[in-house]
């Protein structure tokens, strides 16, 4: 009888972290898969190339945009393994010199690098079901476009100069606040604009048994 010894191998693209580095770097293998992984980083870099391209065979991604995918069909299909989630409480965050509440941000600029970051998707839908946040009176302010061409911002939304920077705007004035993701800055300038944001996660958690979901 024989043996079939054939390995398929996949492109695949990864972030870094404690449970894919064992992967990426041979400790887990498999018999018949082998992958050959991508070096761009970071991680919200090769979403857009994904979506757009079907650049690799298999990817981490951000589940906002992988429902934005599915919505304008494309060919994806998810693997149900949370790959990275946090809670997103202590993600958006206004100047310490500055200090602004949730009930405060009617009017204000909020600023984000993608409209429909996983992150914002997160944030906005806790600023206003738990912060009673009118979102359509915040003025939000993008610096790039979506990961899936076919979605469009909502109107009234500002694209930031080709020139302009989040944190700089920020801690300049010309931002109110800002949302984060993986690049959330340690910074003692800045300050969480939700109350106690470690105890107000906590009360979420408590209230859905559930961790936010960034990428699967």
């Amino acid at each position: 009888m024989s043996v079939d010894t054939h390995v398929t191998t996949l492109s695949a693209a990864f972030d870094d972290y404690p449970h894919t580095l064992p992967l990426k770097r041979g400790e887990v293998a498999s018999p018949r898969v082998a992958f050959t992984f991508s070096d761009i980083r970071p991680a919200n870099r090769f979403f857009k190339p994904m979506v757009r391209e079907l650049k690799f065979d298999v990817s981490e991604m951000a589940i906002a945009t992988y429902v934005q995918a599915k919505a304008y069909g494309k060919p994806l299909v998810l693997v149900p393994a949370t790959v990275m989630g946090r809670f997103q409480h202590g993600t958006i965050l206004c100047n310490a010199a500055r200090p602004l509440a949730p009930a405060e941000l009617a009017g204000k600029r909020v600023g984000v690098r993608s409209y429909s970051q996983t992150t914002a998707v997160w944030v906005r839908g806790i600023l206003e079901n738990d912060y009673g946040v009118d979102l359509g009176k915040v003025r939000w302010v993008t610096f790039e476009d979506g990961h899936v061409a076919e979605y469009h911002e909502p109107a009234g939304v500002e694209r930031a100069g080709a020139d302009k920077n989040l944190l700089k705007m920020l801690r300049e004035g010309e931002l109110d606040a800002a949302i984060y993701g993986a690049d959330l800055p340690n910074d003692p300038t800045l300050k969480s604009l939700i109350p106690d944001a470690e105890a107000a996660a906590q009360t979420w958690y408590a209230r859905h048994h559930v961790v936010p979901i960034n990428h699967m």
